[in-house]
């Protein structure tokens, strides 16, 4: 027992004494013994330390020849730290800032990179998916000899697969709640934006698809004409996708949206 508590005031006095020496350097007038400080916490990755004594000393060090490295330090602080949002703006600033720095392809890749880490599910709202896609196309278009470029490229196309899946989520969304017009505008949509999509002939599907729960939906007065597009979009999707898994159930539709057509016409 007395040896616990005796390992615990040990612990408190270590704890104590290091909150009072970092106390001590924060208000010390010494700048350059700041500065030394910043960098040994730094190296000793306690980055919110190292980030803190930074912070103080950029108005001392702007406009010196230090200040270009201390601000490289100071942007990496808030990267390790996961801190991305806060990163991306001072790796972003630090290329405005040393446009000519050895450091600035870094620096702009990485700006790129805390976005592509911001990204959420894709769920949620993709501004920052956005955001990543183009700083990082424009790294790639200013850096096109880095060693960077096929991570960059990497990354611009798992963004991208994430806005097209969140597109077909909300698409598939509006069908399952029975918006079956507004499903078909929007898997539309997603063939106009992603035209090379491997999923292409799925999307064509779900218009179909769609079309045809709406024609089956309207109003006798309008059912003529719609399944009259049903089936030219299928005959348009067989000519297109001749060997399509999805054949057999647009083979379905044709013959449902026939058989409806002749009973619109027998009336």
């Amino acid at each position: 027992m007395k040896q616990t508590i005796l390992l615990a005031l040990f612990a408190l006095q270590f704890f104590t004494s290091c909150t009072t020496s970092f106390d001590k350097i924060q208000k010390s007038k010494d700048f350059a013994y700041m500065l030394t400080k910043a960098d040994e916490y730094y190296d000793k990755k306690s980055y919110s330390k190292a980030n803190t004594l930074y912070e103080q000393l950029l108005t001392v060090y702007k406009g010196t020849k230090t200040f270009e490295n201390l601000y490289y330090r100071y942007a990496f602080t808030f990267y390790y730290d996961r801190s991305y949002l806060a990163a991306s703006y001072h790796f972003k600033n630090f290329c405005d800032l040393f446009p000519k720095s050895t450091k600035t392809e870094e620096c702009a890749y990485l700006n790129s990179l805390c976005l592509y880490n911001l990204s959420p599910d894709y769920t949620l709202d993709q501004s920052n998916t956005v955001k990543s896609i183009g700083e990082l196309q424009t790294f790639v278009n200013t850096h096109p000899d880095s060693k960077r470029i096929a991570d960059a490229n990497k990354y611009i196309d798992e963004s991208r697969d994430k806005l097209e899946i969140k597109d077909n989520y909300g698409a598939e969304l509006y069908f399952k709640i029975g918006e079956y017009k507004a499903a078909g505008v929007a898997f539309e949509q997603i063939i106009r934006k992603y035209p090379d999509s491997k999923n292409a002939d799925y999307y064509q599907f779900m218009v179909v698809k769609s079309n045809f729960k709406y024609a089956i939906n309207s109003i006798p007065e309008k059912q003529e004409d719609r399944y009259k597009i049903v089936m030219t979009d299928a005959n348009d999707f067989l000519e297109k996708y001749p060997k399509s898994q999805f054949k057999s159930e647009i083979d379905k539709i044709i013959n449902l949206s026939s058989q409806s057509l002749k009973k619109i016409a027998s009336k």
